[in-house]
């Protein structure tokens, strides 16, 4: 399953972590411990599409994973611009990489 990661810088890892699963957890299965918000993970429910998500210090780690390769760089858009809606006081910048 062809996947990317994007490691973004800030003081607010967990925080971002936490919104973006809270906020989909009416549409989508999540997964996350609200008392440990080091990890969260997200199954799109189409049986393809998938965001794991790791905080640590200040290093928000997403992978993002989609069945059909032609449908990453779309799941990739959608996550970097729910973060950024959260995270509008701060100016976060996603690079996206090929998982190796």
């Amino acid at each position: 399953m062809p996947r990317s990661i994007a490691t973004v810088t800030t003081e607010n890892a967990s925080r971002y972590l936490r919104q973006l699963c809270k906020h989909w957890s009416h549409r989508f299965a999540v997964e996350y411990d609200p008392e440990d918000l080091r990890q969260g993970f997200i199954d799109f429910g189409d049986g393809r599409r998938k965001v794991w998500l790791t905080a640590e210090g200040t290093l928000l780690t997403l992978t993002a994973s989609d069945e059909q390769a032609e449908g990453l760089p779309e799941l990739e858009v959608i996550v970097a611009k729910h973060i950024q809606r959260f995270a509008f006081k701060e100016e976060l910048e996603f690079v996206w990489k090929p998982e190796s």
